[in-house]
């Protein structure tokens, strides 16, 4: 009995923990889409002095598609967990988590706002973090699921 609470314990956690990258990803990239030419001044603006001036608009609509990509990825993973008891789609929604946070870090060492870019190692750390938390208690043989 304790060992099935455990392991509903486990998926109610890394749900939710899916579910606070959706609404990060998702929040973020339909505000890139719902107000694109704002977004775009102003990171032009950001990126003015750097070595990526030129670039903002392709790199603005990859960004908003790793974003979108995440958040959606993070919603499916959440049926994932509960119907099937798998946990691929939270990998990968974790995966580009990761890469959409690595491409902004860049952008905003580049752009010297280090402080933006500090800002963005909480997020790093959180994934991480439920990362590891998908792997210790979700995969098979692990301590809540044998």
């Amino acid at each position: 009995m304790l060992h099935l609470f455990a392991e509903n314990f486990a998926y109610l956690i890394c749900s939710i923990c899916m579910f606070v990258l959706v609404i990060l990803w998702l929040q973020s990239g339909l505000d890139k889409i719902t107000d694109y030419k704002g977004n775009l001044s102003w990171l032009k603006g950001h990126f003015s002095k750097s070595m990526l001036s030129g670039m903002v608009p392709f790199l603005l609509v990859l960004l908003t598609i790793l974003e979108v990509s995440a958040g959606i990825t993070a919603l499916i993973s959440i049926g994932q967990i509960w119907i099937y008891q798998s946990c691929e789609f939270a990998y990968l929604a974790c995966t580009l988590s990761l890469l959409a946070l690595t491409a902004l870090f860049f952008g905003q060492r580049l752009a010297k706002d280090y402080a933006g870019a500090a800002s963005l190692i909480g997020y790093f750390a959180y994934v991480v973090l439920v990362i590891l938390l998908i792997h210790f208690c979700l995969e098979p043989g692990s301590m809540c699921i044998a």
